[in-house]
């Protein structure tokens, strides 16, 4: 992928974090005790509090967000976002649950999805998760520092949407989730689904 790194400075905060400092070319995100991103599904609430780094993604380009996975508490969530609207929108990445770091998505139409594959060896590693737009589709895959990139999730979008994107945290259960980030890149959308 042809990318750009988007500076840190381009992106706007969803719900601001509890602090966020510049570490060299790293992100330092601290979230808020109680945030998260949820509509309704299953437990019958809505969170609209992540902490979500958005700038525009247009149809026909790809973002993605490299973290360390260094965090291991209850639903501790880091990877990415993508906004399109207040009741329409994906976060993608690594989420602690159960004691098991698990790669998977949540896609929210209205309502909440959920979906997860155990990546325990994942544990200390920089993580990649990459959103795909091309289309009415948006792909996503992640991958650990050093293995190929493995899909996760296709799931349909607008072409016509508006949607912006970036790095986001959320920890619904504790205080003190630090998060680094490492780059956010942008670039062309992926040539195929496989």
């Amino acid at each position: 992928m042809s990318s750009r790194d988007v500076p840190w400075s381009e992106g706007h905060w969803s719900h601001p974090p509890v602090q966020v400092v510049e570490d060299g070319t790293s992100l330092l995100v601290t979230a808020r005790e109680g945030s998260d991103a949820w509509r309704h599904t299953s437990y019958g609430f809505v969170h609209d509090s992540e902490h979500a780094l958005l700038a525009p993604l247009p149809n026909d380009a790809a973002v993605e967000v490299d973290v360390v996975l260094d965090y291991a508490e209850q639903f501790d969530q880091a990877g990415v976002f993508l906004h399109a609207a207040e009741d329409h929108w994906v976060k993608a990445g690594v989420e602690v649950s159960d004691g098991v770091a698990q790669l998977g998505a949540v896609v929210t139409r209205g309502r909440s999805d959920w979906s997860v594959a155990p990546v325990p060896d994942w544990r200390g590693r920089t993580v990649t998760v990459r959103l795909s737009r091309a289309g009415d589709a948006v792909t996503v895959r992640a991958r650990a520092e050093g293995e190929a990139f493995r899909l996760v999730r296709v799931l349909p979008l607008d072409p016509e949407a508006a949607a912006t994107a970036g790095p986001f945290c959320a920890a619904p259960t504790r205080a003190g989730l630090q998060v680094r980030f490492l780059a956010w890149r942008t670039g062309a959308p992926d040539a195929s689904l496989h």
